[in-house]
């Protein structure tokens, strides 16, 4: 195992709302080793673009809030950090890429200025050296013609290009951690496998963590050594890849797994679970699960389980009371 590059202990995110705070994150529990690449995966609504705006501290202010709880880089709390030394680790030390690179884009630069003003901020080149360092930086990530297409507007590329653009900036500054939130649902599933390729080769090459955020169990098989499944703002099953697909404990990853549409299987109806994921705030007591639970006793909506070892491998959790 490696040393441990980022730990999140009983991370508590609030929003101010008309129907008062909600709860958002509620006592989320995580751990990303240096070179790891963890998946957070779950329904729209359960927490983990959350998780990943608290660690970066993007929240909007003043509605959104870290109420509690740590979230320890390197040692450094990072949770009450301010917002000086938050732009000094943002780019440098921790960096982000979204879903959809279009908005994350700025539509009155050209790619080759994007890159370089990340690079002057936190490098503090020259322009010159700026821009070939950006023209590298877009021939690291597979795009052609890099020396021309420094000069081009976001508008002017395909979403698998912009995307690619937003993962050359995300890593000009070889930062030790990257948070993929959503990379590739927008792009065609041809893309989107050149896109998770292109990552993990990056990873592979220069040791950078990523904590990769997504709803795609697929995208967690083919990317991530280990997963954590959130369920309304809580962790409810955590353990390697390997071992939660082939030994899920927790009812709510058996049906995420369930879900999966496979050739072999002969059926008129995909399986889906029932209901949805319930509003933040709205379960005061009890599993959060348990109103969608084919499995749910009454102690279930009584009382919350805590995050226990379960399953054959050490390190697998999961936050039922069928595994109590």
């Amino acid at each position: 195992m490696g040393q441990t590059l980022l730990e999140i202990a009983n991370l508590q995110t609030h929003f101010k709302t008309d129907r008062g705070v909600i709860p958002a994150v509620d006592g989320v529990d995580l751990t990303i080793r240096k070179g790891e690449i963890v998946g957070i995966v779950g329904e729209s609504g359960c927490g983990k673009s959350v998780t990943s705006l608290s660690i970066m501290q993007l929240l909007p202010k003043p509605v959104g809030s870290i109420a509690g709880g740590s979230i320890r880089f390197k040692d450094e709390d990072i949770a009450k950090a301010g917002e000086s030394r938050m732009r000094r680790i943002r780019g440098e030390e921790i960096s982000m890429i979204f879903q959809e690179p279009m908005t994350s884009l700025n539509p009155l630069l050209t790619i080759g200025d994007q890159i370089a003003e990340t690079l002057r901020i936190h490098r503090k080149i020259s322009k010159k050296d700026a821009k070939a360092h950006a023209v590298a930086m877009l021939k690291k990530v597979g795009i052609p013609r890099a020396e021309q297409i420094v000069n081009e507007y976001p508008h002017r590329l395909s979403g698998g290009m912009r995307q690619r653009v937003m993962i050359a900036i995300a890593l000009c500054c070889e930062p030790e951690l990257l948070i993929a939130d959503e990379p590739t649902t927008a792009l065609d599933v041809t893309i989107q496998a050149q896109i998770l390729d292109l990552m993990k080769k990056l990873n592979e090459e220069t040791g950078t963590a990523i904590l990769m955020i997504t709803h795609d169990l697929g995208v967690v098989a083919e990317m991530c050594q280990r997963v954590v499944v959130m369920y309304a703002g809580k962790v409810v099953e955590e353990g390697t890849v390997e071992e939660v697909f082939r030994n899920p404990q927790h009812p709510y990853t058996k049906g995420l797994i369930r879900s999966i549409p496979r050739m072999e299987d002969d059926v008129r109806r995909l399986y889906s679970i029932k209901g949805s994921v319930p509003l933040p705030g709205t379960i005061k007591q009890g599993c959060r699960f348990a109103p969608r639970c084919e499995f749910a006793m009454d102690r279930c909506a009584a009382e919350l389980p805590e995050l226990v070892q379960s399953g054959e491998e050490a390190g697998h959790r999961s936050r039922c009371w069928l595994n109590g």
